[in-house]
């Protein structure tokens, strides 16, 4: 963490290394489309004043777009940077305030509204405000953009991100702190997990079957997925969110309220569950990618660079290096100085005693469930390598930066 903090972290500034054997990238152009992003964002007029923007930027929207989708085609991935930076904003302003004040009512209402404004063409559910106007634009064009299974996995994605986000808003409103396992359960959907991932599929070319997708063992893998990334965020923005009237949940808060142990203790067990969840990860896509075609093992491959990539960003992004509720103003340059590790915290390979997390391990086949190093660079070059992607396939002028 940038060392122009002011306040201590109950978990502590130097956050413990990182588990993640998967190759990251970013896209060449990540410059280029920030500057459009941000000329969109100061066109649309959503910001009160300097000071909004300057805490928008500090999302590097960017950098977590182009690092998810490192080899995506420009205009469907420059949608998708500006849908996170307004997400940013619905997060920020209305979702996770941190007031005890907020209602579920309210917040459900909102959602809707938002919902059938992607789904339902000129609906203007939202009034007529620059935030509104921003969001009409973004779902304009995500309907001329997108096919219509692609328009209907995104608007799926974004149900299921508002549906997560209205379950955690009505825990603070009832000033309950969930369970472990409700937490595991529907942390992938606060996250906007699948939401994301519909762009993957779209700024990808990923043509992938919904009998597939949506197989069991796909599924698992994408929760799993979804859930390494929120526990990583978890970490990066604990101290962001420390000064709420209302605890946060976050897999440490909610860990500590379970076992009544200090946030910094129950650091360590956050750890493991979510190294133990990574080794699942691993051994599962490998499983899968065994008999996968072509777009799934394209699909395979985009759920690493999701969970490698948002590690990277976060990494680096102010607003959670250099948070709004120590700062003013984002600080340039601030990073957490993160290091990393070969193996897991934890080194178990058996299910989490966890009841909504247990279905993942039950994916596994018996034969392949066994304690195995994971070359990831096996698996990366087996898919790199491959030319019969199908659908819009890897551009041959767009070779992404190895980092």
């Amino acid at each position: 963490m940038t060392e122009t903090a002011t306040r201590a972290s109950a978990i502590g500034w130097r956050l413990p290394p990182f588990y993640c054997p998967i190759d990251s990238a970013i896209h060449p152009r990540a410059d280029q489309l920030e500057e459009r992003a941000i000329a969109w964002l100061d066109a649309m007029g959503i910001f009160r004043d300097g000071t909004e923007r300057a805490w928008s930027i500090a999302t590097h929207s960017t950098d977590f777009s182009c690092r998810m989708i490192p080899y995506g085609m420009d205009e469907p991935l420059l949608l998708f940077i500006e849908w996170n930076h307004w997400a940013f904003a619905l997060d920020d302003f209305w979702h996770d305030t941190g007031s005890a004040d907020i209602r579920t009512s309210r917040i459900v209402d909102l959602n809707a509204r938002i919902s059938r404004c992607l789904e339902a063409p000129g609906s203007a559910m939202l009034g007529n405000t620059p935030f509104a106007a921003a969001l009409e634009d973004l779902a304009a064009r995500t309907r001329d953009l997108a096919t219509p299974v692609q328009l209907r996995r995104v608007a799926e994605g974004m149900r299921d991100w508002l549906f997560g986000a209205a379950w955690q808003v009505s825990n603070v409103e009832r000033g309950i702190m969930p369970t472990l396992s409700d937490y595991v359960a529907l942390r992938p959907s606060i996250n906007g997990t699948r939401f994301s991932l519909a762009w993957s599929e779209i700024a990808s070319g990923i043509e992938i079957p919904d009998g597939k997708l949506y197989s069991a063992p796909v599924q698992a893998l994408t929760d799993a997925a979804g859930f390494i990334v929120s526990c990583d965020n978890d970490l990066f923005s604990y101290a962001k969110e420390d000064n709420q009237e209302t605890t946060d949940q976050n897999i440490v808060n909610v860990l500590a309220h379970q076992d009544g142990s200090p946030p910094d203790k129950a650091l360590g067990e956050a750890l493991a569950i979510r190294d133990r969840a990574m080794t699942l990860f691993l051994e599962l896509r490998d499983q899968i990618a065994r008999d996968a075609d072509p777009e799934l093992r394209r699909y395979l491959e985009a759920l690493g660079h999701y969970i490698a990539g948002c590690i990277r960003w976060m990494n680096a992004a102010p607003r959670y290096a250099s948070p709004r509720n120590r700062h003013e103003l984002p600080v340039p340059g601030a990073t957490y100085g993160i290091t990393w590790r070969d193996t897991p915290s934890d080194p178990g390979t058996g299910p989490l005693p966890i009841a909504s997390a247990a279905w993942w391990w039950d994916q596994l086949d018996s034969v392949t469930h066994r304690r195995r190093n994971h070359p990831v660079s096996d698996f990366h070059t087996d898919v790199r390598e491959r030319d019969d992607f199908g659908g819009a396939g890897i551009p041959a002028d767009l070779s992404a930066v190895e980092v």
